[in-house]
């Protein structure tokens, strides 16, 4: 079969996503003059009549949703080949998946993202609709000609009348945002299964971790200390197992979490006094650590070390396997408890790391100005490969070069003009002398004029 090129009067411009039953598809309409996306049925589900009702059926909850909290459909049809397909509103902004991309969201951001999502939820219940499958890469993010930014439901592939849901026999849902009530065969639901897969939508934003199994959830703030307990407490009710004990509704869980974003959630990091050759301990509360990736944290014990012979200050992570120098006025705020590469594409697990920088509350912002450094060491896999892949929206890329020095050798890649007015280096390093282990991912962020990567680069000492 030829490849598509065109769906009725739609012109087909590129695949936006694909699973296991639909691909849906960017296209162009000439006579709305406007982009659209089509999704259309998988040719080797065309001919099963209950998959083929299940799509159907999902651009007629989207109609019936008739909300613009949720993915309109404009149009739907049927290919020469007999199979269907629907037109819906194209949400360019992309999904929350691709903020996550980023790292943790700056608290208020992830409080209010969740809240507008669950308003979502709250437009489908109202339509008679509970959705089933609320996760990051179904929530939608539409960007305005004047920048407002709308967020939408999508995929209502699983979605069910609450009628019919609350006879349901067949379990349903993602792992880590199902509601215990999904996973059992014959368990009926209603809209508090979406309220708990909304707690997990916000649990991941804040956290960058997908919760655990039901009744089995980590406390957000022991993975983000400087969480107030009334976000922890949000969070966790949405997230009970038994659902009486939730949340009784999508926008009750919304105004809640507008409340906690409009008020003071966030507990502030202390300072270090930045006196060189002070020697001292202090509990710092934990942000996001990169603005690239994130990275999963959850000890803050800080140690302080005094400058060096060059006016610099040396900083080391907990377990003192990794250190470097850094210009005084970022050793304001260090964590040190390390990171999981597993957020940058590496192996999984728990690797000496550390942050360093004046305010570290702005680290995962580039809309806000900071300057710090961000080393942690990798796990198996081709950290040069990974940075290589590391993009920074809004900042404009000014090009790769090779760091060596007698300890290291790797890829240095900047960029300027970010969001913040300042830049952005991402380095990849591995030992000059050839040696296997250990490399070693740094991000470097500064404002104003100068550049100190090298210097901190050479500086970086890991055992």
């Amino acid at each position: 079969m030829h490849p598509l090129e065109r769906i009725g009067r739609h012109r087909l411009e590129r695949p936006l996503g694909s699973g296991a039953f639909a691909t849906v598809w960017l296209a162009h309409d000439p006579e709305l003059q406007a982009p659209v996306a089509v999704k259309v049925l998988a040719e080797n589900w065309a001919h099963r009549l209950d998959i083929r009702e299940r799509f159907l059926s999902e651009a007629r909850l989207l109609r019936r949703a008739g909300s613009s909290r949720v993915v309109q459909v404009y149009d739907i049809g049927e290919l020469p080949d007999g199979r269907p397909y629907f037109v819906m509103e194209y949400a360019g902004g992309g999904t929350l998946a691709d903020l996550l991309a980023g790292g943790p969201l700056p608290v208020r951001d992830a409080l209010a993202l969740t809240a507008q999502a669950a308003r979502s939820a709250a437009a489908l219940h109202e339509a008679g609709i509970v959705h089933r499958d609320i996760k990051p890469t179904n929530v939608l993010l539409h960007t305005a000609p004047d920048g407002t930014r709308r967020v939408l439901l999508a995929d209502l592939g699983l979605a069910k009348s609450l009628a019919q849901a609350s006879v349901l026999t067949l379990a349903a849902g993602s792992a880590g945002y199902q509601p215990p009530e999904q996973a059992e065969p014959g368990e009926g639901i209603d809209e508090r299964a979406d309220v708990y897969s909304l707690g997990a939508v916000g649990y991941e934003l804040l956290t960058g971790t997908v919760p655990g199994p039901p009744g089995k959830v980590e406390p957000p703030r022991r993975l983000r200390p400087e969480l107030g307990e009334d976000v922890e407490r949000a969070l966790l009710r949405a997230l009970e197992p038994d659902r009486t004990r939730r949340w009784p509704g999508a926008l009750a869980f919304a105004h809640e979490l507008d409340r906690l974003a409009a008020g003071s959630s966030v507990r502030p990091a202390r300072r270090l006094d930045g006196v060189r050759g002070r020697l001292g301990t202090v509990t710092l509360a934990l942000a996001a650590v990169l603005a690239a990736t994130a990275a999963a944290v959850t000890v803050t014990v800080v140690l302080h070390r005094g400058g060096t012979a060059d006016g610099g200050v040396r900083v080391a992570d907990a377990s003192g396997r990794v250190s470097l120098e850094v210009p005084p006025g970022w050793a304001r705020e260090l964590r040190d408890s390390g990171w999981d590469p597993h957020v940058l594409g590496l192996a999984a697990g728990h690797e000496p790391a550390l942050v360093v920088a004046d305010d570290l509350s702005r680290w995962s912002d580039l809309d806000a100005a900071v300057s710090g450094v961000f080393a942690g060491v990798g796990a198996p896999g081709d950290v040069t490969a990974r940075v290589r892949a590391l993009a920074h929206a809004g900042c404009r890329y000014t090009g790769a070069r090779t760091f060596t020095d007698a300890d290291w050798h790797g890829l240095v890649r900047s960029w300027s003009g970010c969001p913040d007015g300042g830049s952005v280096t991402e380095s990849a390093l591995v030992p000059a002398d050839g040696a296997a282990r250990p490399q070693v991912y740094v991000q470097i962020r500064q404002r104003g004029d100068g550049d100190a990567t090298d210097g901190v680069l050479r500086s970086l000492r890991v055992s």
